[in-house]
């Protein structure tokens, strides 16, 4: 039977190139193409790609309509993508590459020992699915551009001494201003975002008012039922609520339970056992967390 598509996982700068039918990298560890030299690439089949290192692209001729969330936009300015490594993308057969913009490839090595080793793990976009891609504003685009046009230079340049402290100070610029410009997007598209926050409330509300035991709902599963990644709902709703996806599960859940304390006579195990808890001990532990008294004292104090 013909597999729905097929894998490429690829390991090194150099395999990238070779794929892409491109001249070697200057750096075994870092890799800087734009895509205006990228070849012409018919893709014939569904293809699932795996990388080794990450990956930052600024696509600037790009006009299309792309899904953001559960909504898709119009979009003719800059898009940015970043890839974590071993973060799954597949393209379709019909797909085709940005005719302008920049592609950055940083492998983990190249970063060790330098503090944005560990600081780039703290970007949650890294983690943010596809269609979750940053949109920017031209300003913000050609702000972005100089620091990919002066990341270029240095790639271009003979490798010496300071050549990769400085490609990494223009790196963590760069990611700086990604960071920056995510967070001003929850808030330029926060009718979005609450459009999104009252979904999450309408899945939780189902989900407690039918849950007998089927055990706790997590912000994987409401992300999924969204069509997000985990870690974008969850800078999503932090943005909107200061609260993470799992914080508002409980927050949810805690009034639920103070519900069915106040106005029904079920034991405080037939609560647990109805909310999705398998053992009474952990509800009882995290009711007396957010309300710094247990379900019996809770119950006891509408007596």
């Amino acid at each position: 039977m013909k597999a729905d598509y097929q894998t490429i996982h690829i390991k090194t700068m150099s395999q990238q190139h070779d794929l892409l039918g491109i001249a070697k990298p200057r750096h075994p560890l870092f890799s800087m193409i734009r895509f205006e030299d990228f070849p012409k690439i018919k893709n014939n089949q569904r293809t699932k790609i795996i990388t080794d290192f990450y990956q930052v692209t600024l696509k600037k001729a790009c006009p299309c309509k792309i899904q953001y969330g559960q909504n898709r936009f119009d979009f003719d300015e800059g898009i940015i993508s970043c890839f974590a490594p071993k973060q799954v993308s597949i393209i379709d057969e019909d797909f085709s590459f940005a005719t302008a913009g920049w592609h950055l490839s940083i492998h983990p090595n190249f970063l060790r020992p330098h503090p944005l080793s560990q600081k780039i793990k703290t970007f949650g976009f890294f983690d943010y699915a596809v269609n979750e891609a940053l949109l920017v504003s031209e300003e913000e685009q050609k702000a972005l551009e100089n620091i990919f046009e002066c990341i270029e230079k240095e790639y271009l340049l003979p490798i010496d001494n300071f050549s990769q402290d400085v490609v990494i100070a223009y790196v963590d610029l760069l990611l700086s201003y990604c960071n920056r410009y995510y967070n001003r997007q929850f808030i330029t598209r926060k009718i979005n975002s609450s459009e999104m926050l009252v979904r999450v409330e309408q899945i939780l509300n189902v989900y407690f008012e039918n849950a007998n035991n089927k055990g706790l709902p997590t912000a994987n599963d409401l992300a999924q039922e969204l069509n997000l990644s985990t870690k974008y709902l969850s800078d999503c709703l932090k943005q909107i609520t200061g609260q993470t996806t799992q914080q508002l599960i409980h927050e949810k859940l805690i009034e639920y339970a103070k519900d069915l304390l106040t106005t029904t006579e079920l034991s405080v195990s037939e609560i647990a056992f109805q909310l999705g808890f398998e053992y009474s001990q952990s509800f009882n532990r995290l009711f007396k967390n957010k309300t710094s008294k247990t379900p019996v004292e809770y119950r006891k104090s509408f007596n």
